[in-house]
């Protein structure tokens, strides 16, 4: 019988430390070992591990996605994994420690040096918030389960975290780009690169960061990529290579410029709400009319034009230009806002926007193809030539052929969505509020909450209030489902649902992606339920959102939502639904399987 200790750890410190540590301490058991395991959470480490316990140890298992303190561990043969993979393969990670299979020693490694390897990656979603960080944590424990030392840049909605130094890149056997956006690979120029979206490295790191090493390509060679004449065309070798990885380019373009847009929306969104909030707060009832001359000049009537001609003016132009500068680089950049300025003054409004950074990126992209010079003269084309033609065709096409059509089709649109009636109202809020809850972040939940805020530039309200209730409601189902209906749930899902309920009242809707990935037959079903329910009712009653974020902390601000009664009772309504049918659909767990690991149901992120 060997003795072995373990620490497990991941980011959060609630599911998967937990999980990992049980799945170690039964597999040993099993084997017919003894295994004490410190957990590493949130709140500091539990059992700690005592200095005699290590110093008898036969041998140490390290289960974390995060850095763990390595030196009590000198000279012990250490062996190095995920918590997903503790989860999911932890009787071989017992036979490894107990050296049936090679392991390293801390201080003293048995890998040779030419089997040493350094992994970088990027990680970035649309909005920069769970998908960009759970890719991360999925990137860094696969490469550690390998035994590779890894480092990873989030480019999140507050920035990039975790930067990339000029020296890891240079240091890099490798680059993983796991993101659902465009990321400038100029920097990367010269080293193997390697790309996916953040899907794939959320469900296996490990096996992300094992194609990367099999099948990367070095970034701007011949045959992989850019050519000689601008970055452009090497991002759109990047797009291509991208798509051949799973990862749709259309999408990709699309999210990319939404994710630029977010921002605007929501800081003139919000700015707005407070406009109106301010105004109701100085003129009462009359406040609601901020907007008017006769105001100007007033507090609520400054922060509203603030909003509303300042952010909202951009979010069109900033939309165009980052599609188009996802698929053409810095050349596409000038093209695509102008392009989307034009459909903003022209009434097309966001979907002439789409058209325009589309239109912009791929025109410039041809044109670069297309244009040749002599090499003296290659460096006017991504500063003037490509800027100046691309502007002009864009420009000219959304005046004369895309502009009018597009424009009437987003009236015919926005004149059918304002003269609904309540049954048919309800039908659409019920089909955006399933589309929120279906893949939680996702490209079906991004279409509509893309959908539902384009249409704020025409005074359409309604589409983004049904889909603000449908994204708040899984969270906070899964929040209250962990409270009422404990049997259903793991202790540690009943830790992950006090945090889920945190992110459902912040309209952060991937707050409900861990459960959904362990019980998708059951979870699934019951959120898109109750959130098409919230988005029905919602819509059919006329609710109407002029801040197109915020969560629960908008409905303080007033005349921010319109008929706020019964939103609040499409969002209760909504979460009851989703409650209930957990607790229905979900089958009790026995106590002694509260923890037992279920191949192909582990949790996604934690």
């Amino acid at each position: 019988m060997a003795k072995l200790v373990a620490v497990t750890a991941c980011p959060t410190g609630i599911a998967h430390t937990f999980m990992a540590a049980e799945a170690l301490r039964r597999a040993a058991q099993a084997a017919g070992h003894e295994l004490r395991a410190e957990t590493q959470g949130s709140v500091g480490a539990a059992d700690a591990l005592s200095s005699a316990e290590i110093a008898a140890a036969d041998a140490v298992i390290l289960a974390a996605d995060v850095r763990v303190d390595e030196g009590r561990f000198a000279g012990k043969p250490v062996i190095r994994a995920s918590t997903a993979d503790a989860i999911r393969n932890a009787p071989a990670l017992i036979a490894q420690a107990v050296g049936q299979a090679p392991a390293s020693v801390v201080g003293n490694p048995v890998a040779s040096a030419a089997e040493s390897k350094f992994v970088v990656g990027v990680t970035s979603c649309p909005t920069g918030i769970a998908h960009t960080f759970m890719a991360a944590e999925g990137l860094e424990g696969g490469a550690r389960a390998l035994g590779y030392e890894v480092k990873v840049e989030t480019q999140g909605s507050v920035g990039a975290g975790n930067a990339l130094s000029a020296d890891d890149i240079r240091r890099a056997d490798v680059v993983v780009i796991a993101a659902d956006t465009n990321v400038d690979l100029t920097r990367f120029a010269g080293k193997r690169v390697y790309q996916t979206g953040t899907k794939p490295a959320i469900r296996d790191g490990a096996g992300v960061v094992r194609s990367a090493l099999s099948e990367a390509q070095v970034y701007g060679a011949a045959g992989a990529g850019a050519a000689s004449s601008g970055d452009y065309v090497a991002d759109a070798a990047a797009a291509k290579a991208a798509k051949n990885a799973g990862v749709p380019s259309f999408y990709k373009h699309l999210m990319t410029g939404v994710s630029f847009m977010l921002p605007f929306v929501v800081a003139g969104g919000l700015l707005i709400a407070l406009g109106f909030a301010i105004g109701s707060f100085q003129f009462g009832d009359q406040g609601i009319f901020i907007y008017e001359d006769r105001y100007a000049g007033t507090l609520g009537n400054i922060l509203f034009n603030i909003g509303a001609n300042g952010a909202f003016r951009l979010f069109v132009p900033i939309l165009a230009g980052y599609i188009a500068f996802s698929i053409a680089d810095r050349p596409g950049l000038a093209p695509g806002m102008v392009g989307g300025l034009i459909a903003a003054n022209t009434g097309s409004g966001f979907l002439g926007g789409m058209v325009a950074g589309f239109l912009a990126g791929y025109f410039v992209r041809w044109l670069n193809g297309a244009l040749r010079l002599p090499r003296t003269l290659e460096g006017l084309k991504p500063t003037l030539l490509l800027p100046l033609l691309g502007t002009l065709v864009v420009g000219l096409l959304m005046f004369t052929v895309v502009g009018r059509p597009v424009a009437a089709a987003l009236t015919a649109v926005t004149a059918w969505l304002q003269g609904l009636g309540q049954a048919s109202a309800g039908l659409l809020g019920a089909l955006l509020g399933a589309m929120m809850a279906f893949d939680m972040g996702g490209p079906i939940n991004k279409a509509a909450y893309t959908f539902s805020t384009g249409l704020l530039t025409n005074n359409v309200y309604g589409p983004i209030a049904a889909a603000m209730a449908a994204g708040m409601t899984p969270p906070l189902a899964l929040f209250f489902a962990t409270l009422i209906f404990k049997n259903r749930f793991t202790k540690d899902e009943q830790e992950a649902g006090k945090a889920a309920g945190v992110l459902g009242v912040s309209f952060i809707t991937e707050g409900a992606i861990p459960f959904a990935a362990r019980d998708p037959l059951r979870v699934i079903p019951s959120l898109v339920a109750g959130s098409a329910v919230a988005g029905a009712i919602s819509m059919a009653m006329g609710c109407l959102l002029r801040a197109p974020h915020g969560g629960i902390f908008v409905l303080f601000i007033p005349n921010a939502v319109t008929n706020l009664p019964m939103y609040i009772v499409a969002i209760l309504a909504g979460t009851a639904v989703s409650t209930l049918l957990l607790g229905l659909l979900k089958k009790p767990i026995a106590p002694a399987a509260e923890v037992e690991p279920v191949p192909g149901r582990v949790v996604a992120g934690d």
